[in-house]
């Protein structure tokens, strides 16, 4: 049978509220989760042992065993096939880049096989591969369990990583609020200026805790706010990617293009989220 290839695209958190602890030490996330037009690309090929690749600019240090995502839902599909990732985003940035490399392999499995994935417990692989299993728009909740579609325009963005690490334990463990509330209903009308009004008043509650362990993320957001045009800066989930929102995809290339004269050394790009 002919290899399958599937896109794994960025996820970009343009909410994120922490709104409880369980008693088992997971956080509980209330998010809204949206995809850019920029990623990764995962091709998988059915083999008698299960195998993988990394390739493209940002395969450096990515694992090729089963520490990667990528391997361990292959696992969970429950096939051995010969994995090829194409790695174009940053790893351990906020914009769930393994998760969205898992759930492409599954998408890809399931093309290649004419089966389903299994979804009950997925959240188990990672909180955020039900999110990008989906792949669009969408609420998240619970421990990432919980994945409502939504129905939203498209939105332009600069994603913007100053290639830090940030570890995501580190930053639940300096957030001092743990039990914070949740989003309040959306805008059903207006577009997207009624979107980017209702994003204002939301939050990333991990954003001043990731500040707090890389305080050049406060510097990512002061750049992308002094952008023209900018509606919007904050971080998506756990850092250190950080994104501002334009009214238009050619005011978003502008901005990345004057950042990246700036800021040579960081990841910038214009993404078009939906």
């Amino acid at each position: 049978m002919p290899p399958s290839s599937a896109f794994a695209p960025a996820k970009v958190n343009l909410t994120l509220h922490v709104t409880g602890l369980r008693a088992d030490g997971f956080h509980l996330l209330d998010s809204l989760v949206m995809f850019a037009d920029v990623g990764d690309r995962v091709t998988v090929a059915d083999a008698p042992e299960m195998r993988l690749t990394v390739t493209g600019p940002r395969a450096a240090g990515v694992p090729e065993d089963a520490r990667n995502l990528c391997w361990k839902a292959a696992e969970w599909f429950g096939c051995a096939v010969a994995i090829t990732l194409d790695k174009h985003l940053p790893a351990a940035a906020g914009i769930g880049g393994g998760s969205s490399d898992a759930a492409a392999v599954l998408r890809a499995m399931q093309d290649l096989y004419g089966r389903p994935f299994p979804v009950e417990g997925l959240e188990r692989l990672g909180a955020d591969v039900p999110v990008c299993s989906l792949g669009h728009a969408a609420r998240m909740t619970g421990i990432g369990e919980g994945v409502l579609p939504l129905t939203m325009a498209p939105m332009q963005a600069v994603l913007v990583n100053p290639g830090v690490d940030v570890p995501t334990p580190q930053v639940f463990k300096a957030l001092t609020c743990k039990d914070n509330p949740p989003m309040y209903a959306m805008p059903e009308d207006g577009g997207t200026p009624a979107a980017i009004a209702w994003l204002k008043t939301q939050r990333n509650d991990l954003q001043a805790p990731a500040i707090a362990v890389q305080p050049v993320i406060a510097e990512v957001l002061a750049a992308l706010t002094a952008t023209p045009g900018a509606r919007l800066a904050r971080m998506s989930g756990s850092g250190a990617t950080c994104f501002a929102l334009y009214d238009d995809r050619a005011t978003a290339e502008t901005a990345a293009a004057a950042l990246r004269l700036k800021h040579p050394g960081w990841w910038i790009t214009a993404a078009t989220l939906s």
